[in-house]
Order: structure tokens, then C-alpha cells, then sequence
């Protein structure tokens, strides 16, 4: 299917054009579009829109969608949040281009793999789960001064030694990096709507604090 890029100032000249044509499969997502786009936003945080409405990379995309890639603007500065709860697997290479910013002197990644047991079952609120898991990302970025960050969780069956969570977050140091993955991983632990199926039984836990906001 064809879908239009739009390209704007840095990026604009970068490519020597505000628009490209792209060509993708029927069922692509933004994330798929980005990755076809490396060679003119590397190093560029961007926030994505299609059709003029802010989208993530797992949004869907469809044929004559227009996706616009908007750079920081003047005056301001965009710092990377991505989040998504998903039945892919998960990968650290797309969440680190994606926290790769020119002011980072570190990036950070976590892992959360199953161990002992065949396999773990996941289930999750999945719209409650990634609106908990902006807050929590948006919120170590200013806590501890974060380029940017990113978090994903997966759903369904993950088997030994498969990832069920992943994060990246890049910061100008490393100390804030490690202490910003950290409060992420902890905090989705805590506070995302989702659950643990281990060897047919659920896995008890706590309930979340309440969330005033």
C-alpha cells in the first residue's frame, strides 16, 4: 500500500524533499514506516502523526494515510516516549533507535525474561495498561532528567527465556539512565493492569495504589 511521509525543517532538508512516497504491506504499522525511514531521522527524535493525529508505532496504518515525522520544535524540546502492550515479541534494537538522542552519553536497557518454568501466560487491560505506562515513562523523564524512554510489554504466552518486558531509556549521564529504567521497570510492576499466569495457577500480587490524576 502507498502512504505519504511528511517531512518537516531538519528532516526536510536532510531529505531534500517534504514529502515521500512510501511503499508498504497491506498490514503495516507506524513502527514498520520508521524503519524504512532510519537513513533520515537517525539521530532526530521525532513524534509521529497520521493524518494529523499524534500516533504511536504500533498504530496501524492504512493505504493514502498521511504520516508526518515532526522533529523538536524551536524554542522546546521533545523528549521520547513510546509505550505499547503487544502479543509481538519484543526486540531492544527498535526502543534503543528509538531513545537514541545527540545529547545522550548513555542508554540503558532492560530485559525482563521468563525463567524456570516453560512458559508464563500474560493478560492485561491493554488501553488502562499503556496510559499507566505513559504516566510512569513521562514521569522518570523529569524525575531524573531522561533523554527519552521507552517500554513495552507483551501479552499472551511468552516461553523460558523470552522476553515479556522490555525498556530503554538514554540520559546525558548514566547514572540518571540506570536510575530512570529502573523507576520504569518498578513502576509498571507496580502499577500497570497486568497479570501472570504461571504453570496453569495466577500469580498473586498486590493491588495498585490509587492514581489521583
Amino acid at each position: 500500500m502507498h502512504v505519504t511521509i511528511r517531512l518537516f525543517a531538519g528532516l526536510r532538508e536532510r531529505a531534500g524533499t517534504d514529502r515521500l512516497a512510501l511503499e508498504l504491506p497491506d498490514d503495516a504499522r507506524v513502527a514498520d514506516a520508521l524503519a524504512q525511514m532510519q537513513d533520515v531521522i537517525r539521530d532526530v527524535p521525532v513524534v509521529m502523526a497520521v493524518n494529523r493525529e499524534y500516533a504511536e508505532g504500533g498504530d496501524s496504518l492504512a493505504a493514502g494515510d498521511e504520516l508526518a515525522l515532526i522533529p523538536p520544535v524551536s524554542g522546546g524540546s521533545v523528549s521520547v516516549i513510546h509505550v505499547r502492550v503487544t502479543s509481538d515479541a519484543l526486540a531492544l534494537d527498535p526502543l534503543v533507535a528509538r531513545v537514541t538522542d545527540p545529547q545522550a552519553g548513555a542508554v540503558v536497557t532492560f530485559l525482563g525474561v521468563t525463567r524456570q518454568v516453560a512458559e508464563l501466560d500474560y493478560e492485561a487491560y491493554v488501553a488502562m495498561a499503556e496510559r499507566q505506562m505513559e504516566r510512569i515513562v513521562a514521569a522518570a523523564i523529569e524525575a531524573h532528567g531522561l533523554c527519552a524512554a521507552a517500554a513495552e510489554h507483551r501479552v499472551g504466552v511468552v516461553a523460558l527465556s523470552e522476553a515479556s518486558v522490555a525498556i530503554a531509556v538514554s540520559a546525558p549521564h548514566r547514572g540518571a539512565a540506570f536510575a530512570g529504567a529502573r523507576q520504569i521497570i518498578d513502576e509498571i510492576k507496580a502499577r500497570a493492569p497486568i497479570w501472570k499466569k504461571e504453570e496453569g495457577g495466577w500469580v498473586s500480587g498486590s493491588l495498585p495504589p490509587a492514581d489521583p490524576r
